[in-house]
């Protein structure tokens, strides 16, 4: 684990202590490119370029408190990058699976919602995932996504409407 200390001798451009830092993180790092390609490759050269790009802008990070919710910034944007010059898009399925059956929902309605969830535009799927899946309150989304917690809200609000629409389609649709 790394303190807030390490945080500032990293910004300060101490390599050992971000070394510390992304060695501590990575694996949340990797667990969110994750939900966006759902392949382990893929997700590692996400990491890989997150860590870079951390590296090279650390310095710009005014407040050390911030740390994750500005690597998880560089993380969804790296993806979702990554999506774009794959020009593909992965449907969101393992660590989904283990989330939802740890809320012990039935299988199908577990797999409707993931078909709904891919469905879904990338600001509305990064939203959802940040609340649902990453358990982030507003106030931090808000951080990450770079917009006023009332944004965030009323996205969230589009969001699930979208979803709750695409899950009664596809019901009528059965």
């Amino acid at each position: 684990m790394f303190t807030e200390r390490d945080v500032k001798k990293a910004i300060k451009g101490n390599k050992k202590a971000f070394a510390m830092i992304m060695e501590a993180e990575k694996a949340k790092i990797y667990r969110l490119a994750y939900l966006y390609v759902k392949n382990e490759n893929d997700a590692v050269e996400i990491v890989q370029e997150t860590v870079y790009k951390a590296f090279v802008s650390i310095h710009t990070l005014k407040n050390p408190s911030y740390l994750y919710a500005w690597l998880k910034k560089i993380a969804i944007n790296s993806a979702l990058d990554f999506i774009a010059r794959q020009k593909k898009v992965t449907p969101i399925h393992a660590e989904i699976i283990e989330a939802m059956e740890a809320k012990e929902v039935a299988v199908e309605s577990r797999l409707d919602l993931f078909h709904a969830i891919d469905q879904l535009d990338e600001k509305y799927k990064t939203i959802i995932i940040l609340k649902y899946y990453e358990d982030l309150p507003n106030r931090d989304i808000a951080e990450i996504l770079e917009c006023p917690e009332g944004t965030v809200k009323s996205s969230l609000h589009r969001a699930l409407h979208v979803l709750r629409k695409i899950l009664r389609e596809d019901c009528v649709n059965e």
